[in-house]
């Protein structure tokens, strides 16, 4: 089996991811659709090759793509890393993506010899660049995990093995609730704050004191708030639009699991569709 690791998706945290994997010390091989992001790689000693190449090439291969849909156009067809694979390889997807879409891909990698595992990632592209992430794994076999943990390893500083395949991703979908849970929190607050003649600073000061208000949050208000002293509502869209995509597909898959097991989520059902709204500190 080739000693080649492999990434896809060279986006806004997976780029730096892949910029770390340079360190492993086996072959790095790239894709992704912007010929620009590769570029930037193979400067660095990456080599761009395609999916399928990578397949045939690449013992090892990370996912950090958007959703569901990008990742089963990889998977799938002729030359998707399914059908061109090696026996024995690993696949990795760092996506925030469906329970029931994961597990599909696992059942359809055990059948023609690869193994497929969740291991979603928490920290931003800032916490990629760091290797200050947090991988969140699912994964039945101790030897795949020992595997991957060394390659994990070059970006994280915290690996939590969660369970089972698929439960990486449910830990991701439960911790992505509390985070948009908190940033609607704050964004409700500070409009009340504001209203009421408080300034944020008081809130934020009040809040980090008796440990209401997380660093995470109080980051997000603050950049959101000089965002729009600075550029306003235009500036807001341009800068917060993609998280608050982002936020709603995650939300979604949340309550996706949430409806095939049958548990109510009525809060998140209330927030997903104006989660984009909050991040660009709109009251509608």
């Amino acid at each position: 089996m080739s000693d080649s690791i492999g990434f896809i998706g060279l986006g806004n945290i997976g780029r730096p991811i892949a910029r770390r994997l340079l360190q492993y010390g086996d072959a790095l091989r790239v894709y992704d659709v912007s010929t620009t992001a590769c570029d930037e790689l193979a400067a660095l000693g990456a080599l761009t090759v395609s999916p399928a190449e990578m397949a045939a090439r690449c013992h090892y291969i990370g996912l950090c793509v958007r959703d569901d849909t990008d990742v089963e156009s990889l998977l799938y067809g002729a030359d998707g890393l399914l059908a061109c694979g090696q026996a024995g390889g690993i696949i990795a997807i760092h996506s925030t993506v469906t329970q029931a879409a994961l597990l599909r891909w696992h059942r359809d990698a055990v059948a023609v010899g690869i193994t497929l595992v969740d291991a979603p990632i928490s920290g931003g592209a800032s916490g990629a660049a760091a290797g200050t992430l947090t991988y969140m794994v699912g994964c039945d076999d101790a030897a795949v995990l020992a595997r991957c943990t060394p390659i994990w390893n070059t970006s994280a500083a915290t690996i939590v093995h969660a369970g089972s395949v698929g439960a990486g991703i449910a830990l991701k979908l439960a911790n992505n609730l509390m985070t948009y849970a908190a940033f609607a929190a704050i964004h409700e607050a500070s409009a009340l704050a504001d209203a009421m003649g408080l300034s944020i600073d008081k809130l934020i000061e009040v809040g980090s004191a008796n440990g209401v208000v997380t660093p995470q949050m109080q980051a997000f208000i603050r950049n959101r708030s000089q965002l729009a002293a600075s550029g306003g509502q235009a500036a807001l869209h341009q800068h917060f639009g993609p998280f608050g995509a982002l936020g709603q597909k995650d939300l979604n898959a949340a309550l996706a699991c949430a409806e095939a097991l049958h548990v109510k989520l009525p809060a998140t059902s209330a927030l997903a569709p104006r989660i984009s709204a909050i991040f660009e500190g709109r009251n509608e």
